[in-house]
C-alpha cells in the first residue's frame, strides 16, 4: 500500500494536523520542565519521549479510524452511549476525581470518550427521527439522552459538560429540530446559569471543596476561579497572571523557539497554558498561525457536511469539527485572559495523553467521512456538490437510517 494512500480523506485536515503536532512537539519540549521536576524521579526528556509516542499513535488511530466506514459507528451509537454512562457513573460514585487510572497508560479520562459518544449518538438519534425531528417528543427524547451524560459530567467537569452540552445543542439546531423549543432552552439555560453564578458567587468557600457527599462539591473551586477572572490580584504568581506575562513578552514575533522563560515558572504551561508560550516563543503572529489552523480544519470539517449526502455523516462531521474547534477557542481564550480557567487542553498541542488519543479518534471519524464524501463524488460524476441538502439521505447512505 502507497504512503498516500493510508491518509485517506480529506489533504487539507491533514496538512493541518501534521502542522499542529509539530507545533506540538516544538512547544512540549520548551514548556514541559518545571512540571517533570515536580515529579519524583522524572526527568523532562523521559515525559517528551511518552508525548512523542502518543502523537505517534495518535497517527496510527487517525489512519486506522478513517478506514472504517462511518455508517459502522451509527450501529454501535446507542451500546457506546450505554457504555459511556456506566464509566461516567461509577467515576462519580467513586468520588475522586475525573480520572480512572490505568496501569502503563495512564490516566484516564471518561468524558473524553463521552463527547465523542454523544456526538455520534446524537447524529443517530437525528437521522434516524428526521420525520419526527420538529415534533416536542423528539426534542425533549434528545434532551434527556443529553442531559444524563452531562449531570454525570457537571460535579466533576463543569467546563467540559457546558462544551458537550453546546455541541449537541447546536447539533439540534442544524438538525431540524423546532426553533422555538430551542429558543425557549436557551433562555432556560440562561437564566439557569446566572442563578448558579449569583448563588457560586455569594456561597464560595475560597475555592476549597466542600465537606462530603455533596453533588457540586466543586463549586467553591468554580466561584473561585471566576472571582480570580472578574478581579485579578496582577501581584499574585498566578497561572493566569504568568501567561499574560509570556504573552505580553512575546510581542509581535516572539522571543524565539526555546526562549521562553515563563515556562520555567508554570506548572501547567505544557498544557492548559500553552498558547501563551507559543506566543512567548514565536509572538502573536504564531499565536494567529495556530488560530488559522483551528480555524481551516473546522471550516474544512462544515464544507465535508454540506457536501455529504448521508444526514448522520453530515451531522457528525460537523458536530465533531465543533467539538475540536471549541475547545480550542476556549483553551486560547483562556490563556489570553477572555475567559477564566477551565482545565481544557489545546486539541493537537498540549501535551499528551488519552485526550490526544481521543480528539484522533474524532479526526479519524471525520477523515472517515471525508473518504467516503470523495469516494461518492469520484465514482458518481454527475453527483452535485452544491444542489441536494446535506441534511437528507442518499440511497448511497442508507444503512445510516438502520
Amino acid at each position: 500500500m502507497k504512503i498516500s494512500k493510508a491518509f485517506r480523506g480529506d489533504k487539507t485536515i491533514w496538512v493541518v494536523f501534521l502542522l499542529l503536532s509539530i507545533i506540538s512537539l516544538v512547544e512540549v519540549y520548551s514548556s514541559i520542565g518545571l512540571y517533570a521536576y515536580s515529579l519524583p524521579g522524572t526527568m523532562p526528556t523521559g515525559l517528551f519521549l511518552k508525548h512523542l509516542v502518543i502523537v505517534a499513535a495518535t497517527y496510527v488511530v487517525v489512519i486506522l479510524m478513517s478506514r472504517v466506514n462511518y455508517r459502522f459507528f451509527s450501529r454501535f451509537a446507542m451500546l457506546g452511549y450505554w457504555l459511556t454512562l456506566v464509566l461516567l457513573a461509577v467515576m462519580l460514585a467513586l468520588q475522586g476525581g475525573r480520572w480512572f487510572r490505568i496501569p502503563v497508560i495512564g490516566q484516564f479520562q471518561p468524558s473524553e470518550i463521552a463527547k465523542i459518544v454523544l456526538v455520534v449518538f446524537v447524529a443517530r438519534m437525528l437521522a434516524i427521527k428526521k420525520d419526527q425531528v420538529a415534533e416536542l417528543g423528539t426534542f425533549l427524547q434528545l434532551l434527556l439522552y443529553v442531559g444524563i451524560v452531562v449531570a454525570l459530567i457537571l460535579p466533576e467537569n463543569f467546563s467540559m459538560a457546558a462544551l458537550i452540552f453546546l455541541v449537541c445543542y447546536l447539533m439540534m439546531l442544524i438538525g431540524g429540530v423546532n426553533r422555538k423549543y430551542w429558543w425557549r432552552l436557551l433562555l432556560g439555560v440562561v437564566f439557569v446559569g446566572m442563578v448558579a453564578l449569583l448563588l457560586m458567587s455569594r456561597g464560595g468557600n475560597s475555592g476549597a471543596e466542600a465537606e462530603g457527599g455533596e453533588v457540586l462539591h466543586r463549586s467553591g473551586i468554580w466561584a473561585e476561579r471566576i472571582d480570580n477572572w472578574m478581579h485579578p490580584d496582577p501581584d499574585a504568581l498566578t497561572q493566569e497572571n504568568m501567561a499574560r506575562m509570556a504573552i505580553a513578552r512575546g510581542g509581535v514575533f516572539g522571543a524565539g523557539i526555546g526562549n521562553t522563560v515563563h515556562a520555567r515558572l508554570m506548572t501547567q504551561a505544557h498544557n492548559d497554558f500553552i498558547y501563551a508560550i507559543i506566543i512567548e516563543e514565536m509572538g502573536m503572529v504564531g499565536g494567529i498561525v495556530v488560530f488559522l489552523l483551528y480555524s481551516i480544519l473546522y471550516f474544512r470539517c462544515i464544507r465535508l457536511a454540506w457536501r455529504c449526502k448521508g444526514r448522520f455523516g453530515a451531522l457528525t462531521v460537523a458536530g465533531l469539527g465543533t467539538v475540536i474547534y471549541l475547545q480550542a477557542l476556549v483553551n486560547m481564550s483562556v490563556a489570553v485572559g477572555v475567559l477564566p480557567v477551565t482545565g481544557q487542553t489545546l486539541p493537537f498541542i498540549s501535551y499528551g495523553g488519552t485526550a490526544y488519543l481521543f480528539m484522533g479518534v474524532a479526526l479519524g471519524i471525520i477523515q472517515s467521512v471525508a473518504a467516503d464524501v470523495y469516494a461518492v463524488e469520484n465514482s458518481d460524476p454527475s453527483v452535485s456538490k452544491q444542489a441536494s441538502d446535506p441534511l437528507q439521505p442518499s440511497p448511497l447512505a442508507a444503512e445510516e437510517q438502520t
